[in-house]
């Protein structure tokens, strides 16, 4: 291992965990230009290409609610059961193409309930497709093991119906819950009697926190709600007045000594304004620290972007190293919702061994 900066192409053939990663905001260009087709729904543009820098320019915006409703055209491909399992299939291969070797995948049921579906058929079609791209990658000789997250809409009244869905899917791939949605005025303990079930059946859950709202987010979802993870939760910096001198407040000092997970999205915190730039993102000074940080994608179809590709820019614009890359990949398997021998099975047997053989 080398403290040195690590080129592109190294990075590409890293080991990599991603832990927040929406389903509906991934799909391929090209996917979405032929399901749109199929189901008679109007794009900004049928060119594959110009469609992927639609998708980027406008969830550059700096404004979360408007970044959320770039995901109309997305939903209104995944309504049918042939969408769903193309787009979960896909979501997996790709992953795999980028390297990926664990992922956790996250999606609202919900949202895909408008052409006839019942919840447990779109959890269905989903697990479906996302069995069928894990056999494929691991046929290619890039095997990538992928959980899934169900999502509650916290702006809605379902968030119940999504949490007893994570219970009966628990043993069939949902290996944990999430809220979604637009986070200032939609409190996490508006859902308490959701995240009390979820406890009550011990099933694990992360929580959107701490991106468009601040501390008090933050807080309901960790002392409240009993939150395992950390949806975003950039705003953590908020009880920390200085980061360079690092005098942790009493709940950023919480969430750094207990081990909780941030899952970090740097390039669509820049892009709903979360973050100022890639050189100045908390992700770099929260490491510091001693945070457990982990380096996500969000959604990769809106922001444009890959696991490579926000390794690669922590690289280019934050100084970032290979060690650096290590540890964001060993925190996310650590903090993953799956036993603890697999977790550390998948360290010792693929994400170590492959740093240290790509170097």
């Amino acid at each position: 291992m080398t403290a040195s900066p690590v080129d592109t192409a190294t990075i590409r053939r890293l080991p990599k965990a991603v832990l927040h990663d929406h389903l509906d905001g991934g799909l391929r260009p090209a996917t979405l230009v032929e399901l749109a087709a199929e189901v008679g729904h109007t794009l900004p543009t049928t060119d594959p290409d110009e469609l992927a820098a639609w998708y980027f320019e406008a969830a550059n915006s700096g404004d979360l609610v408007r970044y959320i409703a770039t995901f109309e055209h997305t939903l209104a491909v995944l309504q049918t059961r042939e969408g769903l399992l193309r787009a979960a299939e896909e979501y997996v291969l790709d992953l795999a193409e980028d390297g990926v070797v664990y992922g956790e995948v996250r999606y609202a049921p919900e949202l895909n309930v408008n052409g006839g579906l019942t919840l447990p058929e779109v959890v269905e079609a989903v697990q479906e497709g996302l069995a069928a791209g894990m056999a494929k990658a691991a046929a290619a000789g890039t095997p990538v093991r992928v959980g899934t997250l169900l999502c509650g809409m916290r702006m809605f009244d379902r968030v119940r119906e999504a949490a007893d869905l994570a219970v009966a899917f628990r043993d069939a791939g949902v290996v944990g819950f999430d809220i979604a949605g637009a986070e200032d005025g939609f409190p996490p303990a508006d859902h308490l009697a959701a995240f009390e079930h979820l406890r009550s059946e011990s099933v694990p859950f992360t929580i959107h926190a701490g991106e468009a709202h601040g501390l008090p987010s933050i807080h309901q979802a960790l002392q409240v709600c009993g939150a395992q993870r950390i949806g975003h939760g950039v705003r953590i910096t908020d009880d920390i007045p200085d980061l360079a001198a690092g005098k942790l407040g009493r709940l950023a000092g919480w969430v750094r000594d207990r081990r909780i997970a941030l899952e970090m999205c740097p390039t669509s915190n820049l892009q709903t304004g979360a973050a100022t730039s890639i050189a100045e993102h908390p992700i770099t000074a929260l490491r510091d620290l001693g945070f457990r940080v982990t380096l996500n994608t969000d959604n990769r179809l809106v922001s444009g972007t890959t696991m490579t590709r926000e390794m690669s820019l922590l690289v280019e614009e934050a100084g970032w190293t290979v060690e650096d890359l290590r540890t964001v990949t060993v925190n996310a398997v650590k903090s993953a919702f799956i036993p603890f021998d697999e977790r550390k099975a998948l360290i010792e047997d693929v994400v170590l061994p492959g740093y240290a053989s790509a170097l």
